[in-house]
Parts: structure tokens; C-alpha cells; sequence
């Protein structure tokens, strides 16, 4: 058992750390402040290869690993939570394409989402069936050579901006499909940007389908498919939001550590007085065990662990917790100033949590694990 990272891993990590301290953390706050969803930063991002991370090579992905990705998209959010996160949600929308598509499916819209030509979202969530996925009422029915879609999606994350949309749907009853649907499609529209509390550069809305017709063969992997498809995405989806948790918690950490040795009172540095040295000590202590929780759940997923579901639950209700926490405890230890926009700590904050909820709530990965665990012989398997 090695937990160091090896060569590999440590240059895509000092690649990925580059590029969010140049082109991300730079801009952040300002992206934050104004709304702005960064598509050519993003595009930038896909130069490096950072938007088909773990999609394969002949369709212009790197073809890493999941743990791999989750140290990339761990650096990559020090800089910029939010716009990370969406770089995480458009890997996802590829690699669906990649992994469940047919050749012909692959061939025309993995490579354009791969260079950042185009950009991807998933649509799941729907304004009555959140944590209750399965109870979605989009449908899909079968006309001639098309599929006419009926419905609406809710808190769609790049909604508006981007090009294709991962959709989930209902073909029968008990029966749920995935299709690859252009966002440019006769039918479609957008509700208002959601005013939110964290995410702020990534727009977030709800999308109509109105007799939208997709053509059969954009039906990603067999009918009846997307809800496995679904909880496949799923799975890798909170560990990269753990990751994004992660990153958001260690860039709070630097610049926590920095701020105690530059700010004073009653004579001396803040870094002096024990109470914000134990703070802080157990700031450090929560993200690096959240961080190996996230890696061991990637390296899990990896290996296709019969228990992978199960760890991808624990990391991301771990790490997104905890480090919210850590995000928080920055921005008591900056005190007043910590509540301004003059410093980044309370905007790593409103985007950390955020992640307590997307990708599944928190208590939804309670149920998930203590469902597993209290299986007979569980305990031999989850350790």
C-alpha cells in the first residue's frame, strides 16, 4: 500500500495547480461576484486536457484514472470551486457519452466536448423528484424514428450555455432511458438563473421540453438503461464533488495560514496564541483525512470494488462535511474581515456548501451506507 502520489500523478497535479493559480483563482472572485460562467477559461482548461480527464484517447481524452482525476480536480478547485465543479459535471457528461455510447455517438460528440468546442450537462433533477430520482415524470415516447420528450429538468448546471444535454427519461413505466440531446433543439428553453447561495459561476436553471424530437439513435445505451447509467455517473460524480470540497478546504487552509502570520493583536501574531494554533491544527487533520477517504473511494471505483458505491457514499458525505467545517472555521479566524469579499474565504465557504447537497444530499449518503452496512456480513467487506 503506497500513498504517495507517483511521477505521473505529481506532474498533472503541479499542471492542474499552475493553471488554477493563472487562470482561475485570479478571476474567481470577480466570475463569483458578476455571474460570469468562464467558457473560455474553460476551453483553456481542455487544452491540458482537463475536460476529458477520464474519457478515452481516441476521442481526444487523457484516459486517466479516477484517481487520477480526483487529484487534478482537487487543485484545479484551490483555485476556483465553482467553475471546477462544472468542469467536473461536463467530464461526466462525456464520459457517459464515451462509456455508453455507440460508435457513431462517440465519433460526433466526444471529441468536440473533450477540446472544450462544446460543452455538456446533465439533467436528472426534476422540480418534484430530487433525492427521490427515480420518481421522474419526463417522458420519452417512441414516434416513428424519433423520440418526442415531454417535461422539465431542474437545477441544470451550465443550462442556457451549454450544447448538449444528458437526459434522463421515462421510455415506460418502471423504465428509465438516457438519450444525448442537443441543446439547440426545437422545443427546448430555459427558465431564469437561480439565485444561489454558492456556484455563482456556473449558471443554474431549469430546462422545457416541449415535444422535443431526438432521434432514436441518440438513445445512449439500451432502452431501459438510464437509471444504471444514472447511478454510474453518479458514483464517480461525488468523488469528484468531494474532491471540489477538498480544494475549496486546503486553498482556505493557505490562506488562513498566511493571514496568521500577517495580522495582529494585542501585540502579537495570530499564528502566537494557542486557541487559532489548535484550530487551525485540526483544520489540517479533517482535510488530509478527507482527502485520502476521496482517493480511496477513486481507487476503489477504479479496481470496480464490488463495494465502490458504498465508499463513493462515505467519501462524499466525509469530505463535503468536513470540509465545510474547515472553510468555516476560516472565516472565524479572519473574523470580520473573513465576511467581506476582500478575501476568498467566504466565497470557498458558499461554494463548499453547496456540495452538501448536490450529487446527492448528505443524508441520502447516510442511507446508502447504513442500508449496505447493516447487510449480513457487511462489516467483513467495509472496513
Amino acid at each position: 500500500m503506497d500513498f504517495n502520489l507517483t511521477e505521473n500523478q505529481i506532474a498533472f497535479q503541479e499542471v492542474a495547480r499552475s493553471f488554477a493559480q493563472k487562470e482561475l483563482a485570479v478571476h474567481a472572485s470577480e466570475w463569483d461576484a458578476k455571474k460570469i460562467f468562464p467558457k473560455e477559461t474553460i476551453r483553456k482548461a481542455a487544452e491540458s486536457g482537463f475536460c476529458g480527464v477520464y474519457v478515452k484517447e481516441d476521442v481526444g481524452g487523457l484516459n486517466l484514472s479516477r484517481l487520477d482525476a480526483a487529484i487534478i480536480f482537487e487543485e484545479l478547485a484551490a483555485g476556483c470551486p465553482s467553475t471546477t465543479a462544472y468542469i467536473t459535471i461536463h467530464n461526466m457528461v462525456t464520459w457517459m457519452i464515451d462509456e455508453f455510447g455507440s460508435p457513431e455517438l462517440r465519433e460526433k460528440f466526444c471529441p468536440e466536448l473533450t477540446s472544450g468546442q462544446k460543452l455538456g450537462s446533465y439533467c436528472l433533477t426534476e422540480p418534484g423528484s430530487g433525492s427521490d430520482a427515480a420518481s421522474l415524470k419526463t417522458t420519452a415516447i417512441k414516434n416513428n424514428n424519433h423520440y418526442l420528450l415531454n417535461g422539465t429538468k431542474a437545477f441544470v448546471s451550465g443550462a442556457g450555455e451549454t450544447d448538449i444535454l444528458i437526459v434522463m427519461t421515462k421510455t415506460a413505466e418502471k423504465e428509465i432511458s438516457s438519450f444525448v440531446v442537443p441543446s439547440t433543439l426545437k422545443g427546448i428553453s430555459f427558465g431564469e438563473n437561480e439565485k444561489k447561495l454558492g456556484w455563482n459561476t456556473q449558471p443554474t436553471k431549469a430546462i422545457y421540453f416541449d415535444n422535443v424530437e431526438v432521434p432514436q439513435e441518440y438513445l445512449l445505451g439500451d432502452k431501459g438503461m438510464g437509471f444504471k447509467i444514472a447511478l454510474k455517473g453518479l458514483d464517480g460524480g461525488r468523488i469528484n464533488i468531494g474532491t471540489c470540497s477538498v480544494g475549496a478546504a486546503q486553498s482556505a487552509i493557505n490562506h488562513t495560514q498566511k493571514y496568521m502570520h500577517e495580522r495582529e493583536q494585542f501585540g502579537k501574531s495570530l499564528a502566537q496564541f494557542q486557541a487559532l494554533q489548535f484550530m487551525i491544527a485540526d483544520m489540517l487533520t479533517q482535510v488530509i483525512a478527507s482527502r485520502q477517504m476521496v482517493r480511496l473511494a477513486a481507487s476503489k471505483l477504479d479496481s470496480k470494488d464490488a463495494q465502490a458505491t458504498t465508499y463513493c457514499a462515505m467519501a462524499k458525505r466525509l469530505a463535503t462535511d468536513m470540509c465545510f467545517n474547515v472553510c468555516n472555521q476560516a472565516i472565524q479566524i479572519f473574523g470580520g474581515y473573513g465576511c467581506t469579499q476582500e478575501y476568498p474565504v467566504e466565497r470557498l465557504m458558499r461554494d463548499a456548501r453547496v456540495h452538501q447537497i448536490v450529487e446527492g444530499t448528505n443524508e441520502i449518503m447516510r442511507v446508502i451506507i447504513s442500508k449496505k452496512l447493516l447487510e449480513e456480513g457487511a462489516t467483513l467487506q467495509i472496513r
